[in-house]
Parts: C-alpha cells; structure tokens; sequence
C-alpha cells in the first residue's frame, strides 16, 4: 500500500458511551416476499464512435453490423467489413416490480470486444430480454461514460472508465412485470437477517394492527396476517406498514479495505482487556553503480561498473497501549492516531486484536 495512498477514513456510526438502537421505516429494512427486480440483458451495437470501436479480429460486430444492414437491403459480406466506429456491447438493466408498458428505465452498455472507449456512441434499438428469453424492454439512445480521453499511443489521456457507459431512461418497457399481491398474508424479509430486528418488526407491526398480527418465522422473515377490514385493499396495508417506525439492530462488524486503507467500525464493536504493543521495522536497499578502471597508460585490466550495495535497517521503539475490558474500538483507534500509528499499523493491530480474541465483532476485508 502506498503511504501516499493510505489514508484513513473512520466512521463511527454513533456514539461509543451511550448508544440507542437507530429507528428507521419498514421499507427501508424489510421488502416482500416474491416481489423484486426482474434482470434484463441484450445485445447490441454502438455506433458514432471516432476510430476507437472494435478492430478486425472483433469477428461477431462486423457479422452483427452486415446482419443488420441485410436487414434494409445492404448485403455486404462480413469479411470484407473494415469497421472502427461501431462497437459490440452488452445492455443489462433492472424491471422493477409492477412497472407496466411505457415506463423508462436506466441501462448499462458494456463492451464485450476490443474497443478503446464509448465515447460519443449512440445504442441503436437493443432488444432486452429476461430469465424466460421473452422481449422486456427496448433499449436505445446516447450513452454517457462519465469521463473522457484522447491521444493515441503515448501521447494520451484517459480519465474514468471509457468502455462502459449509460443511457439515463434509454429503455422503454414493452411488457409489464406480471406480480400480484398476496391475500391472506404478508411475508416480510428482512434485507440484514437478525432475530432482534425481526422481533421488533413484528413488535412494530402488533402496536399497529392488534395483538399477533405478526410473527416472527426466523432471523429473515416475518409473517403479517392480512385483516379483514384490508382484504380488498393489500396495497393500502402496504403503504400503511412502510411508513411504521422500526428499531434495528445488527451484528458488530469491522469493514477492513487495504488497498485504500479505510477502516470502517460498526456502532457495538467492543475490544476486551489487552495490551498493544507495535513497532514499524523499515529495511532500506540502496545500489549505487560505481566505475572502476585501471590506471592510466595501462594495457592490463578492463574497465568495468561495480554495483555498491548499502542495507540499512532501521525499527521504531514500540510503543505500548493498555485496553480496558469493554473499550470501544473508537477510543482504540483514537488512542493509536495520537501515537502516530498509520492505517496500515491500525489494520494490523485491528487483525491482531481479533486473533488474540479481544476484539468482539466480525471482520470484513474488502
């Protein structure tokens, strides 16, 4: 990792002395059962780029491109095609549940060939297709990359990513996704599966429709009994359950990422009685190239580069942090920060914490 590049953001998501469960809407915690986005994927052309498309040895958007042209009248052999501004991608997008003909959606087009960029491309009509093979969506329109680049060769600039680009609102659905509401109960899933979380969202559905109107099935799923009085109206349930408050809780984790040195810690994480004692120890290898010949006038030796190697080692006195039964990693990590520790020394003694077993919570390396 580079010292240049570890910089180190630390979040905290509440306080490290008093903490309350944070309160949000069902919505944004739960979703319902057999309801979801429908994945859609198509093929398609690109075209208007400036020589920066597929090359000749791309054989599948040359026989694309004569297949098309066939199409209205054009027949062009594929192998004789010598194409530079059209460019074979792939178009995926999402069908949300319950969208209906006519809706808009956003779509992805990504190279599948060897094409330099996107850049100034337009998607012609791309047919998306879902899991069964039917005709969902039909994509088309200007893609925007979110960058730029120019130069060839060595002379160039790139900035982003510049053979993957979207069509903001570039598919237009031609079939709804087909999705009916339950009648006699809800099933509730739990987008972070937790058995407090799923109590408190059968909890929260109780104090609003009665007593054991939900309960808990496992640590993802809670079912609502639909009542009476909302038999023919599922949607206005719906709407009423979203907006109830829930308290949510989860498992203490600590989201580790090493290649930029970012160190995220969870609300609950907490670090038993242990002492930290870390020191840095810098090895340094310096070649330094020195000529030696032979004298002056002289007809023996030859003249030769000896390398002049120097190794110097150096380590840190180590510097030594008591921790306290229930200390949160907050208050560890602050402590480390006032002795100049640097993210790598932080993601380290974070490890080491974990395999000594004083660190309560999971560890996530990105």
């Amino acid at each position: 990792m580079r010292s240049a590049a570890a910089t180190l953001l630390f979040i905290v998501l509440t306080g490290a002395t008093l903490y309350s469960e944070p309160t949000v809407r069902m919505k944004d915690v739960v979703s319902l059962q057999g309801v979801g986005p429908m994945p859609l994927l198509g093929y398609g052309l690109v075209v208007g780029l400036n020589k920066t498309g597929d090359r000749r040895q791309t054989i599948f958007s040359a026989q694309t491109l004569a297949n098309m042209l066939q199409r209205f009248g054009v027949a062009v052999p594929a192998d004789q095609i010598k194409i530079e501004n059209v460019a074979a991608v792939l178009v995926t997008a999402e069908l949300p549940p319950y969208a209906h003909p006519g809706a808009r959606l956003d779509v992805t087009a990504s190279s599948v060939g060897d094409a330099r960029s996107l850049q100034g491309g337009t998607l012609l009509a791309t047919p998306l297709r879902g899991p069964n093979g039917g005709i969902y969506a039909l994509a088309q329109g200007p893609l925007s990359i979110g960058g730029f680049g120019g130069g060839t060769s060595g002379n160039s600039l790139q900035v982003n990513h510049l053979t993957v680009g979207r069509v903001p609102s570039g598919a237009i659905v031609q079939v709804g996704s087909a999705a009916s509401l339950p009648s006699d109960a809800l099933t509730l899933v739990l987008r972070e599966p937790d058995f407090t979380s799923a109590a408190h969202v059968a909890r929260a559905v109780d104090v609003e429709l009665g007593a054991d109107a939900a309960h808990v099935v496992d640590a993802g799923t809670v079912v609502v009994e639909i009542p009476e009085t909302y038999k023919n109206a599922v949607a206005s349930l719906i709407a009423r359950l979203d907006a109830l408050p829930v308290e949510t809780d989860a498992v203490a984790r600590v989201v580790i990422n090493e290649r930029t040195g970012t160190v995220v810690v969870g609300a609950d994480v907490r670090v038993g009685a242990a002492a930290v004692a870390h020191g840095n120890l810098s090895v340094r290898i310096a070649t330094k190239y020195e000529v030696s010949q032979p004298p002056p006038f002289s007809s023996a030796g030859d003249t030769v580069v000896v390398p002049n190697e120097r190794v110097d080692v150096s380590e840190d006195r180590a510097r030594v942090v008591l921790l306290e039964e229930g200390t949160s990693l907050d208050a560890v990590v602050r402590a480390l920060n006032g002795l100049g520790a640097s993210p790598r020394d932080i993601i380290a003694i974070v490890q080491a914490l974990q395999a000594a077993g004083a660190l309560h919570a999971d560890i996530v390396i990105l």
